[in-house]
C-alpha cells in the first residue's frame, strides 16, 4: 500500500474511532444527553463498537492500525519501521478531527453542561477559581469526553496499568496472524473490538484505558483549543502517561511475540 493510502486510511479510520468513542463518553457525561448516566459498561461497549466500525472502514486502505502503539508493536515484531511516521501522522490528524466532530455533534450539550451551576459552581465560585488559577489548571469537567485521567493519581501505577493493558491489546493483534486466514477473513477486526471491550471492563477502571497515544493526545490538544466556557485545564501534567505507557506496552508485546511466537 502507498504512503498516501496509509495516511488517508489512518486519518479516516482514527477520526471515526474518536468520533464514536468520544461520542459515547459525551453521551454518558453531558447534561441534556439522552444517555447521561448510562455508565461504564455503555462506555466500554461504545469504544468496542467504535474500533469495529473504524477498523472495517479503513482496513482496505491502511490495514487499520488506528493506534501508534499498534504501529510500533508491528514494527518491533516485523523489523519494518519505514512507514511508522506516516501511520502516526494520519492517526494524530484523525484523532483531532474526530474530537472536533464530537464537539460539533454535542455543541448544545457542552454549553448546557458547562453553564450548569451544579457542574461549574455559581458566579462566585467561578470568580474565586479564576482568581487563583485553579479553573485554568485543574482537569475540567468535560475533559473525560476528550482524554483519559486516573481515578487515583499515582504516576507509576498509572504508567504500569497503561503499559500492561496495551501489551494485552497489541499481543492479541499480533498473534492473530498465527491463525490461518483470520486476518484475511475480517474476523480479526471483530476479535480486536471484543479485546478492547474486555480491556475496558477488566483494566479500564484505574486510568480510563487510553491504550492509544493518538486517542488521548489528539483530543487533549483539541480540548485545549476549543472555545468551551468554564472548560478548565487539559491536565498536561498527566498527559505523558497515556503516551509513554502504551508505547512501552507496544514494545513489550512486540518483543514478547518475537521471543515466544516467532
Amino acid at each position: 500500500m502507498s504512503s498516501s493510502d496509509i495516511f488517508l486510511g489512518e486519518t479516516i479510520g482514527t477520526a471515526i474511532l474518536i468520533l464514536l468513542g468520544g461520542g459515547v463518553c459525551a453521551a454518558v457525561t453531558l447534561k441534556r444527553s439522552k444517555a447521561m448516566g448510562a455508565g461504564w459498561v455503555a462506555i466500554t461497549f461504545g469504544w468496542g463498537f467504535a474500533v469495529l466500525t473504524a477498523a472495517y472502514t479503513s482496513l482496505g486502505l491502511s490495514g487499520a492500525h488506528l493506534n501508534p502503539a499498534v504501529t510500533v508493536g508491528i514494527a518491533v515484531q516485523s523489523g519494518k519501521w519505514g512507514d511508522v511516521p506516516v501511520y502516526v501522522a494520519g492517526q494524530m490528524l484523525g484523532a483531532m478531527v474526530g474530537a472536533a466532530l464530537v464537539w460539533i455533534c454535542y455543541l448544545g450539550q457542552f454549553r448546557a453542561h458547562l453553564t450548569d451551576h451544579e457542574v461549574v459552581g455559581g458566579p462566585g465560585a467561578q470568580a474565586t477559581a479564576a482568581a487563583d488559577g485553579r479553573r485554568s489548571v485543574a482537569p475540567g469537567p468535560v475533559l473525560g469526553v476528550f482524554s483519559t485521567g486516573p481515578e487515583i493519581r499515582n504516576p507509576l501505577q498509572n504508567l504500569a496499568t497503561e503499559t500492561i493493558a496495551t501489551a494485552v491489546l497489541v499481543l492479541a493483534i499480533l498473534t492473530q496472524g498465527l491463525t490461518k486466514g483470520l486476518a484475511l477473513s475480517g474476523t480479526g477486526v471483530l476479535i480486536t473490538a471484543l479485546v478492547v471491550v474486555g480491556i475496558g471492563l477488566s483494566l479500564g477502571g484505574p486510568t480510563g484505558y487510553a491504550i492509544n497515544p493518538a486517542r488521548d493526545l489528539g483530543p487533549r490538544i483539541v480540548h485545549a483549543l476549543l472555545p468551551l466556557p468554564n472548560k478548565g485545564g487539559s491536565d498536561w501534567g498527566y498527559a505523558w502517561v497515556p503516551v509513554v505507557g502504551p508505547l512501552l506496552g507496544a514494545v513489550l508485546a512486540g518483543g514478547l511475540y518475537r521471543l515466544a511466537f516467532a
